[in-house]
């Protein structure tokens, strides 16, 4: 049976450790059983999570560097992705969970206590809008994720604030992503950022391929952004 480690180290050249591999099961193990009472993932087959789920999320670390001190925060982590599986496979970085709903948060401080991952890891309970303009937050962080959260647009305006100059912003996304990322030309304007690359990502046994699409924040983001809780959507850069 192919494991996560064999997948990890085949496609993107992570070496994770027995305790590491330990860890992802008791965290895969977590998620079905959190799941039937609150609604984390409709993905719950083992090789689904496996792969759709913890091999998806390492896969950020193609694109931004993940050394030892790195402060990532991971906006509208839901069920921890990609954010914890990237704070298991590298633990010397320092992980941020926003979320809004804090039932998730909870399930989310279950598991980390479950796993061990205890030192360097922060639960934000909070609107990304919020997040952006709270001042231990605003341009605080070396990366900024995101996974399935809103159109790339929107998103920036959630995710460039909380990003150093510097610093990278990743977004992952599906088959929209290229042209998302050609109508976001305002919004990077705006907000400070510079559109690096979109990369493809193919995971085994995925027929769909899925991409990341990866932004520099290369000068300061304006105060006005972001703006107030639910503005960004109704009225996107």
């Amino acid at each position: 049976m192919t494991t996560l480690a064999d997948e990890a180290a085949a496609l993107l050249n992570i070496r994770l450790t027995a305790g590491q591999e330990a860890a992802f099961d008791v965290y895969a193990r977590e998620l079905s059983v959190w799941n039937a009472r609150i609604n984390l993932t409709a993905i719950t087959d083992q090789e689904g999570v496996r792969v759709r789920h913890f091999l998806d999320s390492l896969t950020v670390a193609s694109v931004v560097p993940v050394t030892a001190g790195a402060r990532f925060i991971d906006v509208g982590t839901g069920a921890g992705f990609p954010g914890l599986p990237l704070k298991i496979a590298f633990p010397d970085i320092h992980m941020t969970l926003l979320e809004a709903t804090n039932k998730k948060l909870n399930f989310l401080r279950h598991v980390c206590e479950a796993v061990g991952v205890t030192n360097g890891v922060a639960f934000l309970h909070a609107r990304a809008e919020d997040a952006g303009q709270m001042p231990d937050q605003r341009a605080s962080y070396d990366a900024v994720l995101a996974r399935a959260v809103a159109r790339l647009p929107v998103l920036l305006e959630y995710l460039l604030p909380l990003a150093k100059v510097g610093g990278r912003c990743i977004a992952m996304k599906g088959k929209t992503a290229q042209e998302e990322a050609e109508a976001s030309t305002r919004a990077l304007k705006a907000l400070g950022g510079r559109l690096v690359g979109v990369e493809t990502v193919q995971l085994p046994g995925v027929d769909e391929a899925h991409y990341l699409v990866v932004v520099e924040k290369v000068t300061p983001t304006a105060a006005a952004y972001p703006r107030k809780p639910g503005i960004p959507t109704k009225s996107p850069l």
